[in-house]
């Protein structure tokens, strides 16, 4: 089966992002009730929240990585590369002067679009590791465990909890704010998608599919395309509407 041409995309990659989109809307949604008081809920320490933060998030970044191992396998240079890493930059930007006006305390310093960032090159520089990537990402869960243990009684602890090497994710910790996206373990999720990516290209390619999604799924694949604008816009939308809503109840 021949690979698309670099201009066409996987519909069912951006299906499947699209479905951890819709999920994290619901979850969104619900925070933002609980932060207008509206229900009662531990978002941040109930195991019930928690889990599906991790799938959502996991999700997310496995289709990162299989898009990195498209766009690699499609022949994507460095120039098309960069261009798209500013936009997710710049974005991660926007978040962080947004939160620091609503969440001063607690404002997104290193969440998930800062962490893609960065993923991002980390991911596009160790492709050639092929199906060893699956080992480092192993790797990247045990250290994100355990090294916060090692450092419990250590004198680099305050080094690495601090705002210098906390996106590491070597944090005995957690920092205050809205979303904390460390390099690890996460860096985990994105590799074992481009991992998987480069096996099923190679080995079944069909698996991904061409363009021609179905009528039902076709507009998850256009807001899978369309992931980044849909991320930046969907929480202020829904907490504006919240807001006036409840000014004119």
């Amino acid at each position: 089966m021949s690979l698309p041409r670099v201009k066409e995309r996987f519909d069912r990659i951006d299906i499947l992002r699209a479905l951890a989109m819709v999920w994290m809307t619901v979850y969104h949604f619900c925070y933002d009730l609980d932060y207008f008081g509206l229900i009662e809920q531990d978002i941040f320490g109930d195991p019930f929240w928690t889990t599906q933060r991790t799938i959502i998030l996991g999700t997310f970044l496995f289709t990162a990585g299989l898009s990195q191992a498209v766009a690699l396998e499609q022949g994507q240079g460095w120039a098309r590369f960069w261009r798209r890493w500013w936009q997710v930059a710049g974005a991660a930007m926007l978040v962080t002067l947004a939160t620091m006006v609503m969440f001063p305390r607690s404002f997104i310093f290193f969440g998930v679009l800062h962490g893609i960032a960065v993923m991002l090159i980390v991911v596009r520089l160790t492709a050639h590791w092929g199906q060893w990537l699956w080992l480092a990402g192993a790797g990247c869960v045990a250290a994100a465990r355990y090294a916060p243990l090692a450092l419990e009684n250590s004198s680099w602890r305050d080094l690495f909890d601090g705002p210098m090497l906390n996106w590491l994710g070597w944090v005995t910790h957690k920092p205050v704010t809205e979303d904390y996206v460390p390099l690890l373990p996460w860096l985990a999720a994105i590799w074992w998608g481009m991992a998987a990516g480069q096996w099923i290209l190679r080995h079944q390619p069909q698996w991904l599919g061409g363009q021609g999604a179905g009528s039902i799924t076709s507009p998850l694949a256009v807001m899978g395309r369309w992931s980044l604008t849909y991320y930046l816009l969907h929480q202020p939308i829904m907490i504006g509407c919240l807001w006036l809503g409840l000014q004119l109840s």
